[in-house]
């Protein structure tokens, strides 16, 4: 059976895409899976000894087993901590789609899931002339879409379920984040949002002051389809 890869995408930036990815790699080891993150391109990294290193990619890599090479799991770490057009611009970089295709197959020959993480929300391009769908479709990605919890969430939510629909994809499911632990309306927004999104909640989870993965891995409910090999 050949790898099936999950593409994260969120509401907007900042909504804590990594947090759910990462959670989500456990809560996939954790059944007896095989799973890998990517990030395919990632504006703000630093420059160590490996070469340039975005915190996220970094996340994404330990979260994994097996553990990639960075350059599969980062193929296009770009400096400038601003969006990726910017960013790949400032760095004299021109972002390849089968340079992103080969990597992720590299990943998928020595894994069952790969988690995809995007950039940013979903029609917030990877580059210039990329699109989230384009690489979605190009990798046969299922799409999960991370709702940040406060106000003007619902609004948020979905715009970004129906962009994802019109373009063809496949919206797999959704998972809410606590980003503002002072939402006092949480609880009526989550049932707003399930209303409204054609697909189901795989899990809420709790705000973190430096969110352990594992921990947080344990609010997901992962549908049976995703639950094993």
């Amino acid at each position: 059976m050949s790898a099936r890869s999950l593409f994260v995408t969120g509401t907007d930036t900042g909504v804590g895409k990594t947090h759910a990815s990462t959670a989500l790699l456990h809560a996939l080891r954790a059944r007896g899976l095989r799973a890998t993150g990517m990030k395919p391109v990632a504006s703000g990294c630093a420059r160590g000894a490996g070469g340039w290193r975005n915190d996220d990619a970094l996340a994404l890599r330990a979260a994994s087993d097996p553990v990639p090479p960075y350059e599969d799991v980062n193929p296009y770490p770009l400096p400038e901590p601003t969006a990726p057009q910017l960013a790949a611009r400032a760095a004299g970089v021109a972002v390849a789609l089968e340079a992103l295709t080969a990597a992720h197959a590299r990943l998928a020959a020595q894994c069952d899931v790969v988690v995809v993480e995007g950039a940013g929300g979903w029609l917030a391009p990877l580059a210039d002339g990329l699109e989230h769908a384009d690489l979605a479709r190009a990798l046969d990605a299922e799409v999960l879409l991370v709702v940040g919890l406060r106000l003007g969430c619902l609004n948020h939510a979905r715009l970004s379920a129906r962009a994802i629909v019109a373009d063809g994809a496949r919206l797999a499911g959704w998972i809410g984040n606590t980003v503002d632990p002072g939402f006092a309306g949480q609880a009526g927004y989550l049932d707003l949002v399930a209303d409204a999104l054609p697909a189901p909640c795989w899990g809420v989870l709790p705000h973190r002051p430096g969110p352990d993965a594992r921990e947080a891995a344990a609010a997901l409910r992962l549908p049976a389809a995703w639950a094993r090999r």
